[in-house]
């Protein structure tokens, strides 16, 4: 399968035509969005010291709920870096968003996956069951949304035969339990919130986003290309050590996870949750492959969210 070259290779070979020995430093702040019980992996590499001798500094903006709002925050140009599922890439770019997306944030396989619970007593045992059926999910319009959407459909279902509720993360198990909600889907991304509902019992898993859309990047790090273009040194740097980083959390995730809780801790959030962090499920050196975009083309095109051939994987991913 063909491989995509990540964007610093991309911007320097294609829009810069100038080698990194040939690029002034930046010195530049890029701003971004935390997720609650997670780390970036800008993040890590920065706790890692690989941005030493870059200019790159960072700066938290704040939370983000899900990767919409990330994107409405780069578009305003609120924060540098953001984050969101490829489905909400791809539409934001359809939208006229001048985005590119950097390199796969996350991915999943079958270690690191989105999964769906439902109470123990609960009479939902399979996606035929969830016609009717409440499922909270971290926010609308990213990645769990098109997850629920696609399983419904290969049931043979209506894509919207269930009903999706909007849940924070770290109440998603408090809103399962309480009965608010029939399912709740704690996506790849939050597999630290789903390890400490599983450690208390009484759930019980009915489907994963693997099985459902096989190994594949779950979402993208997104930048916009009037940044890219302006600090171009900087935007290769950024992704060159943050990819670094995705291969340092697969190489050593005990230290991975000794960081996940330091940084959690500094936030004022539970360092304890940092034991049930699975790794970002991206493959060996960050890169990304047609296939990741061009399942959710084909997708979005059949949905008529996107008419046929309105963009191409080249699109998102390179800069032609």
């Amino acid at each position: 399968m063909k491989k995509i070259l990540p964007l610093f290779w991309a911007t320097t070979l294609m829009l810069f035509g100038a080698s990194s020995a040939t690029q002034a430093q930046d010195e530049v702040t890029m701003r971004y969005m935390t997720s609650h019980g997670g780390i970036a992996a800008h993040e890590l590499a920065d706790a890692l010291g690989y941005f030493k001798g870059t200019g790159i500094t960072f700066k938290s903006a704040g939370y983000a709920s899900g990767g919409p709002e990330s994107l409405f925050a780069l578009a305003s140009g609120s924060i540098d870096i953001g984050s969101a599922a490829t489905p909400a890439v791809i539409n934001s770019i359809a939208g006229g968003n001048q985005f590119v997306a950097a390199y796969p944030t996350n991915g999943i396989d079958n270690t690191t996956k989105s999964i769906f619970y439902v109470r123990e007593d609960s009479p939902i045992k399979s996606v035929k069951d969830l016609a009717g059926k409440s499922i909270a999910i971290n926010t609308l319009g990213a990645h769990l949304d098109y997850t629920v959407r696609e399983a419904l459909h290969k049931a043979g279902l209506p894509e919207k035969a269930a009903r999706l509720v909007a849940v924070p993360g770290p109440q998603l198990e408090q809103t399962l339990r309480s009965g608010q909600v029939d399912v709740a889907a704690f996506g790849y991304w939050q597999t630290t919130f789903e390890g400490v509902a599983r450690s208390h019992g009484g759930l019980r898993p009915i489907l994963n986003d693997t099985e459902v859309l096989g190994p594949i990047a779950g979402g993208f790090t997104v930048l916009r290309a009037d940044f890219v273009k302006a600090h171009p040194q900087a935007a290769r740097d950024f992704v060159l050590q943050s990819a670094r980083a995705l291969d340092f959390a697969r190489e050593n995730p005990e230290k991975t996870r000794e960081i996940l809780a330091q940084k959690l801790k500094e936030r004022g959030e539970n360092p304890e949750l940092a034991k049930y962090f699975t790794g970002y499920g991206v493959r060996k050196g960050g890169l990304a492959e047609d296939h990741d975009v061009q399942f959710w083309l084909d997708v979005l095109q059949r949905g008529g969210v996107l008419q046929k051939d309105q963009l191409k994987t080249s699109d998102i991913l390179l800069k032609v």
